[in-house]
This record gives structure tokens, C-alpha cells and sequence, in this order.
């Protein structure tokens, strides 16, 4: 079975119990909620112990192809996440965050509170060891941004568990994929694969939908490995990656790399200042260099230029808002 930069058609619980050895540096899981959402091949509302007996079979199946130092994060909605914290917990999974992510708009209701978060958990398979790459997510602090504490740590500060920098992707995005009803945030998945594997190394996504995984791990020099059970999934996918690919060849901001522009980009978006704030703000600008030089951490130097001529064509990026 070819894993290495591949996106595969079939069940996942079935193609992942073929893994004669651990795979994967890290996992990345957006399963079905089991709300009703419409999918072409799986229907998502089943009766409760079902998904239940399903969602630890699929845990299970990842831990075959999760190497021992590997992470595995899991996005689920209100009604299970208590349960597949538990189902962690019994297959040896050690917990690291629980991790909210908090919308900028949630969906309309009139019972009830507007629901406008889901839950990612950020396991480990082993607590000693794992890959964490502190470096690659700091943001600035406000002793930076705002009080210019000549004290405050350059690199900057660890974001915290509940994260709310990255929007749904709603039917009016451009990034958004017309063949898939969910669609997570190419910025919130680079910036798991950014802290949580290195180069190289393999991200699985066992339930790979839109493409998201994938198309942030290949952006980000990481090889990936996808699964769907719908053909029209897995070729969109390929299509979706096959762009990207091709976009590669093409001029990016101010000579940057696609790996260098994602990180410039979601820099920019956990940051969260206008564009013309930087042109006024040398000060903003050198924090930003900064920051951006930690993230890269490849030897190279960004002038404060380079990186105010890449965030002023940002509008022009091929990648999507």
C-alpha cells in the first residue's frame, strides 16, 4: 500500500488495518459528527452506540499508523467529545490540549445559545516524546503589539487552547470547496502541522473530505497521505493538490516560497492587523520580521522590506483568503 503523498479510496478502519508498520508522524481526524450533515457516501446519523463502537474502531485503526512519537488531533462536535476523550484514554492516548475552536460566527438558533465552536484534541502517543515545535505558532504578545515592553520575550508568546483566529468556511469564501458540506481552515491546519511535525515528515488524515490536510501538509514540505470513501472526494482532492502543485512554478510574493507564503500569511492572520498598519508601524513590521524569521527557522534572513512587499501583495496571493 503506497501512503506517501497519495489520497486513497476506500474505508479507513479497512485500508489502515493493512499497515504492516507505523506510518504517520502525525494525524489529523474531522470525522462525521453524526448531526445529520449530508454526505455522498455515509450517512451521518446513526444510533448513538454505533457511532460510538465506529469512532474508537477508527481511533484504533490510526494507532496502527501512528509512529510511536507521533500526535493525533481529533476534531468533534458537543455531543461526542466527552467520548472520544475517553475512548483516548482507553487506547493509552496521552492528552495535551483540549483545544476550542471558537468561530468568528456560529450557526442561527432560537432554543438555545448559538453554538459557534468545536472541539480539538491534541493527543500524543507517547508522553515523553513527541514533536512540538514551540517556534513555529508563537504570536506577539501585547507587551509587544501594544505596551512596547522592552522586557517582553522576542519570539514572542504560545497561543492558548482556545483559538479564534480562524473562521468557518462558509459558501461565500473563496477558499471554499463546492463538493464538500465541511471544510476546515487551511490556516488552522498549517498551523497544527507546523508545531506538531517537521519537514518531511507524513501527515494522515483518515477522513480527507475537502482536502485541507493535504493541501496545507504540501504547501508547509510535508508528505501526506489521505482517505475517503467517496470518489468524488478523493478526485476532487486530487485536483485540488494538483493546483497547488502547479502554482508552485509560479512568482509568489516578493520571491517567497509556497512554504514561506502560507507562513507569512497566517502569521499575518493570527496577528491580525491591516495591511496598511504595517506601512505606518515600523515598529509592527520588525516584530513581524522577527517572528517570521523564528517561524521559518531555515537559516535565511527576511529584511523588513521583503516581508512589507510580500504582505502588500497578499491581495494578489494564489492561495485564498
Amino acid at each position: 500500500m503506497e501512503t506517501k503523498n497519495n489520497i486513497l479510496l476506500g474505508d479507513c478502519i479497512e485500508i489502515l488495518s493493512k499497515a504492516k508498520t507505523p506510518f504517520a508522524d502525525l494525524i489529523f481526524a474531522d470525522p462525521p459528527f453524526n448531526i445529520g450533515y449530508r454526505y455522498d457516501k455515509y450517512r451521518d446519523k446513526v444510533e448513538k452506540n454505533n457511532y460510538l463502537a465506529w469512532t474508537r474502531d477508527w481511533m484504533s485503526a490510526c494507532l496502527r499508523a501512528l509512529k510511536p512519537h507521533g500526535s493525533f488531533y481529533i476534531a468533534i462536535g458537543d455531543d461526542y467529545a466527552a467520548h472520544v476523550r475517553l475512548i483516548g484514554d482507553e487506547l493509552g492516548l496521552t492528552l495535551r490540549n483540549w483545544i476550542v475552536w471558537h468561530y468568528t460566527f456560529g450557526q442561527q438558533t432560537k432554543a438555545k445559545f448559538a453554538r459557534a465552536h468545536t472541539h480539538i484534541f491534541y493527543f500524543v502517543n507517547n508522553a515523553k516524546e513527541f514533536t512540538f515545535n514551540d517556534w513555529a505558532v508563537r504570536v506577539p504578545s501585547d507587551r509587544q503589539l501594544i505596551y512596547n515592553d522592552k522586557r517582553a520575550e522576542v519570539r514572542g508568546k504560545m497561543p492558548d487552547d482556545v483559538w479564534n483566529t480562524y473562521s468557518r468556511i462558509c459558501g461565500t469564501f473563496r477558499e471554499r470547496q463546492g463538493w464538500h458540506p465541511c471544510q476546515m481552515p487551511e490556516l488552522l491546519l498549517a498551523r497544527i502541522i507546523a508545531v506538531s511535525s517537521n519537514p518531511g515528515d507524513l501527515v494522515l488524515d483518515p477522513f480527507i473530505g475537502s482536502g485541507t490536510t493535504a493541501a496545507a501538509a504540501l504547501q508547509l514540505n510535508r508528505a501526506y497521505c489521505g482517505i475517503d470513501i467517496s470518489n468524488n472526494y478523493v478526485e476532487n482532492t486530487q485536483m485540488r493538490l494538483t493546483n497547488i502543485e502547479n502554482t508552485a512554478s509560479q512568482s509568489s510574493p516578493a520571491g517567497l516560497s509556497l512554504h514561506e507564503a502560507i507562513e507569512l500569511k497566517r502569521l499575518f492572520f493570527e496577528v491580525g492587523c491591516l495591511i496598511d498598519e504595517y506601512a505606518k508601524n515600523k515598529k509592527l513590521t520588525a516584530i513581524v520580521t522577527r517572528l517570521f524569521h523564528h517561524r521559518m527557522n531555515n537559516g535565511k534572513s527576511y529584511s523588513q522590506d521583503q516581508v512589507l512587499s510580500a504582505l502588500r501583495d497578499m491581495i494578489s496571493w494564489p492561495m485564498k483568503k
